[in-house]
């Protein structure tokens, strides 16, 4: 059991955390949310003893293992697999024992203790933890030095899974994982057999892999019994329920003081004015806490332009000499949302380049629309911004002529406020740099925004923020990203970026989880089920009219399907911002400019619906006029 008693502590004279007491029973898997800098990490420092407490205690299980990843695995000569099974201590100083041991009760002890901890079948367990994030056993037979650091992070995840604490604490584990990685990461969280606390802001694995969400919020930790959507719904309640008992409360603050301002002066009623006076003095006020809102991101929407904006036939492309993807025939229309899969190292960030021009064809047939502007996002771009300059000095740079106001407009759309827009762009945290970083992306209202893993420095409200910008934005998306709740929610296209090629994936992403599963557990052959838009030719089958036609049908078909689609996550979205505005406590806080925002939010889904609409009733019409021709 992790008895937290009334803990506080303080950093630069800011309290991060105070009065603060929770207990968290053995065996729990605990998800830990809250905004970036509430002090998430800080509390893993002081649960670990990193950090001493300004007050409080911390009670951990007496002899309990907690184990968290190293930083990085260092860059030497030992293989993955001997790295990770090095990890086990015990396991390794057993077996350096037993090859000296002479006196015949010690060594019955050892190989009693081994079989104990299950240190014959140390090696299977160790390439299976590998295999899952993402190596091969070849992979796992090469030298730590031959990777780079992100991978060599994953090897320090495996290293602490494999060793099994008592008490696994994992920060952000996701934010070096590819998709496939993150997949597998949650159904093993889902069965580890003792006590896990995550730090994290992916929906998904907080909604697959724990059981009960700490709640960093306000100095205060709350622990809510459930999966984060469990708590997301718990906890709006109790807000809305706050709100409207704060209001009340004014209600009867402001009728109690109506009577003693009426009757102090009057003899015949002082005594009940001076008994509601009191009352009034007694009466703690109800705090409506309403959390306050997120930065909106924004995309301006582009001018039409038919389709396709984009074919690929028959193009390789790669590096140098060599290519990395081959024979691509690809489509991309004006208002496609394609999601890329595929673990790391097989070409998503290649055909991502490719599309945004960052990369040549090395043969084959590229078309693209003579108008086509695209924004292209990639992790690497937060790290070209200088540091030295402010976000209005990156963005003056792009838009000179706009002039400042229109310059700090288009910075506030984009999540930028007026005190971050003068701050050093060193001094912004990871998820203000990555806006920044989007915004100047996407200034010239591009056809095509190309996202390459956006969402690594964003917290959930962020993340959520992203979607509902990318469903109001009228152009097309191809997005790669190891969080599945935003490629749910984006996405109406999967293509497998895998061996060489790209072919679309025609399931959606819980049967890409459970063939991937299958795949790096070696319980399946996942080839074989991948399912593309290659059709079997049966010894019979339809007359080649028939054929024809429905060939011909079928793109109609997609994109009536597309067009149906986006018009629900549309609504989806739409019901969740009139859910907000028809919410009292939404109004609580007295913030014009945030009313406001939502407000406009709300003004401009409408109008992304009606064209959504449109484009669903023509689509519909031209499949209807091709069936009857």
């Amino acid at each position: 059991m992790i008895r937290i008693e009334d803990i506080s502590y303080s950093v630069s004279g800011r309290q991060l955390i105070s009065g603060a007491s929770v207990v968290i029973p053995d065996g729990h898997k605990v998800g830990i949310v809250g905004r970036n800098g509430t002090g998430k990490t800080t509390l893993f420092h002081l649960l670990t003893g990193k950090l001493a407490l300004d007050d409080g205690a911390v009670e951990l299980p007496r002899k309990a293992r907690i184990g968290g990843v190293s930083q990085e695995v260092p860059s030497n000569e030992v293989s993955l697999l001997n790295t990770v099974l090095a990890a086990d201590t015990e396991r390794s100083e057993l077996l350096a024992e037993s090859e000296t041991a002479t006196d015949p009760t010690r060594i019955s002890q050892i190989h009693e203790r081994l079989a104990d901890i299950d240190a014959y079948s140390a090696e299977a367990r160790a390439a299976s933890i590998l295999s899952g994030l993402g190596f091969d056993a070849a992979a796992q037979a090469r030298a730590c030095s031959e990777f780079s650091g992100g991978w060599r992070m994953r090897v320090a995840l495996a290293a602490v899974l494999f060793s099994e604490p008592d008490i696994l604490l994992l920060d952000e584990p996701t934010n070096y994982l590819d998709l496939e990685g993150t997949i597998w990461l949650e159904t093993y969280l889902a069965k580890y057999p003792h006590t896990v606390l995550v730090i994290s802001h992916d929906r998904t694995l907080l909604n697959k892999s724990v059981t009960s969400i700490l709640h960093l919020h306000d100095k205060n930790l709350t622990l809510y019994t459930g999966n984060y959507d469990t708590f997301d719904s718990v906890r709006r309640a109790r807000l809305a329920e706050q709100a409207a008992m704060a209001k009340k409360q004014e209600a009867a603050r402001d009728h109690l003081q109506s009577f003693v301002d009426r009757f102090r002066a009057k003899a015949s009623k002082a005594k009940q004015a001076q008994s509601r006076l009191k009352m009034l003095e007694r009466m703690e006020p109800i705090a409506s806490s309403v959390e306050n809102g997120v930065a909106s991101f924004s995309f301006p929407n582009p001018d039409e332009l038919s389709s396709p904006i984009v074919r690929l036939d028959e193009v390789n492309v790669g590096y140098d000499d060599t290519p990395i993807l081959r024979k691509l025939n690809l489509r991309i229309d004006a208002n496609d949302r394609i999601a890329l899969l595929g673990a790391n190292g097989q070409g998503k960030s290649t055909l991502s380049k490719l599309l945004a021009s960052k990369l040549e064809p090395m043969g084959g047939e590229w078309i693209r629309s003579s108008k086509l502007k695209i924004g292209y996002f990639a992790q690497h771009q937060v790290d070209e911004l200088h540091l030295d300059e402010t976000p209005l000095q990156h963005i003056a740079r792009e838009i000179p002529k706009a002039g400042q106001a229109k310059q700090r407009a288009r910075l506030a759309a984009g999540g930028i406020g007026p005190e971050q827009a003068d701050t050093l762009v060193g001094k912004l945290s990871g998820g203000q740099k990555a806006r920044l970083s989007m915004l100047l992306a996407t200034l010239d209202s591009p056809h095509l925004v190309i996202l390459d893993e956006p969402t690594n420095h964003l917290d959930i409200e962020s993340r959520e923020a992203l979607a509902l910008a990318l469903a109001s934005y009228e152009g097309a998306v191809v997005l790669v990203s190891h969080d599945p709740h935003l490629i749910n929610a984006i996405a109406d296209q999967l293509w497998l970026v895998k061996d060489g090629t790209v072919l679309p994936f025609n399931d959606d992403m819980e049967a890409y989880k459970k063939l991937l599963l299958a795949e790096r557990g070696g319980t399946a052959k996942a080839k074989d089920k991948i399912q593309t838009q290659k059709v079997k030719k049966a010894d019979k089958g339809p007359k080649p009219a028939t054929i024809a036609k429905r060939k011909n049908l079928q793109p109609l078909q997609a994109d009536v399907t597309k067009c149906e689609e986006r018009v629900t996550k549309i609504e989806e979205m739409k019901g969740q911002i009139e859910r907000r505005l028809a919410n009292p406590s939404f109004y609580a806080s007295d913030d014009p400019a945030k009313i406001a925002e939502l407000s406009k939010k709300h003004a401009e889904i409408i109008q992304a619906l009606k064209k959504a609409e449109i484009l669903w009733e023509r689509a519909s019409e031209r499949l209807d006029a091709a069936k009857e021709g």
